[in-house]
């Protein structure tokens, strides 16, 4: 049961990760209604496996700011990065409670007012280059989307629309965005586990299978996903959220 579970929320992460809903808001809420324990191990993991999706994806444009890591576009993903690593080491002991699913609605609300407000304003604005102003706000943003509940696409790219920017940049520069934080998340997570010695109990074939999911899930939803993001109306996934908020205040 453990492995069809894992299984299946490697697919909800595949498929949630690429739209701003909250994928692990999501996969807090499905791993309480398989019972599982382990969910922030299980989110940062699953996460981890859609990283390399978007790597697959985006490798051309990877490639290209790698190789010029001094350039202005290397240098706005820095300084947005920055703040989330700040906002995140602060919070994190609330951060870990959080995936306890206790403020999930909220959390979940709270995605889905943002949404619907930038959504709202963004058609009075013009639409305009990423600066490091922009940068350094939608790393604000990005640093609070920890919480599950509250989309990390849709937060950043809600802020970016309400810097003045259009969807498909701020989209592309958010997807990206999200390399470093998951890899320095799996890295604080790897070396708690081995300093406190934390005993995983969770099954090794089913996690596997769950990455293998998302990964594969990922690569096929992704441009799709991120097309249907850029063209929807934003205000529509608000109205998800809001169901998906009243759905997870039942259930937990």
């Amino acid at each position: 049961m453990e492995i069809l579970a894992l299984f299946f929320l490697g697919i909800i992460q595949g498929l949630t990760e690429f739209l701003p809903v909250s994928s692990s808001g999501h996969l807090v809420l499905f791993s309480k209604i398989f019972n599982m324990q382990e969910s922030l191990f299980v989110s940062i993991v699953l996460h981890v496996a859609t990283l390399l999706s978007i790597v697959v994806v985006f490798h051309k444009q990877i490639w290209e700011i790698l190789k010029h890591p001094f350039s202005k576009k290397m240098m706005l993903y820095v300084v947005a990065t920055i703040p989330t690593c700040l906002i995140v080491l602060i919070l994190m002991p609330m951060i870990k409670l959080s995936f306890g699913g206790e403020a999930l609605s909220i959390c979940f609300l709270i995605s889905a007012i943002f949404l619907y407000v930038s959504e709202s304003l963004s058609k009075r604005k013009i639409a305009t280059e990423i600066d490091y102003r922009d940068a350094m706000i939608i790393g604000i943003a990005q640093g609070f989307a920890v919480f599950p509940g509250i989309s990390r696409s849709g937060s950043t790219i809600s802020a970016g629309l309400l810097c003045g920017k259009d969807k498909k940049q701020t989209a592309e520069f958010c997807f990206l965005l999200s390399i470093p934080i998951i890899l320095l998340s799996l890295l604080m997570e790897v070396y708690e586990i081995c300093a406190q010695k934390v005993v995983i109990n969770i099954s090794v074939i089913g996690i596997i299978l769950a990455c293998v999911s998302a990964f594969i899930v990922g690569i096929f939803a992704i441009k799709t996903m991120i097309k249907l993001t850029q063209k929807s109306n934003l205000k529509w996934f608000a109205i998800y959220l809001l169901c998906i908020a009243m759905i997870s205040l039942f259930i937990l």
